[in-house]
């Protein structure tokens, strides 16, 4: 449980901090198209880490699973992959990059079917 709260508080403040960077700093800097891919990592960062603190919150009480704390080490992964994947794409322009996103959109994917299986047996 306190892994989640953790790793979700400590990514909703990168994650202010990224889209506050991207708002202002790189704004005039990267093209509009670059600029769309930073911000949907900033918003999937943004939808995933209030997902860990969900489960955070979840895995103290209503769901005390082992599948919690999995499903939360995947959206994790997912952040690491497929936002720092955009984030490091528009920055760079590298579009090899864009490989490792479905990468983690994968593992979005596989953490919130674990947590309805979770539900499930629960």
């Amino acid at each position: 449980m306190k892994t989640l709260l953790l790793l979700g508080s400590l990514n909703l403040a990168v994650v202010i901090m990224l889209g506050a960077f991207g708002a202002h700093a790189l704004k005039k800097k990267l093209t509009a198209d670059m600029l769309d891919i930073y911000q949907t990592g900033v918003l999937y960062h943004l939808i995933h880490g209030l997902g860990l603190l969900l489960l955070g919150v979840l895995a103290g009480g209503v769901l005390q699973s082992g599948l919690v704390l999995t499903a939360g080490w995947l959206l994790f992964a997912g952040i690491l992959l497929f936002s720092g994947s955009l984030y490091v794409l528009a920055l760079t322009g590298v579009k090899r990059l864009g490989a490792i996103t479905p990468l983690g959109g994968l593992c979005f994917i596989a953490g919130w079917i674990i947590v309805a299986v979770a539900v499930i047996q629960g």
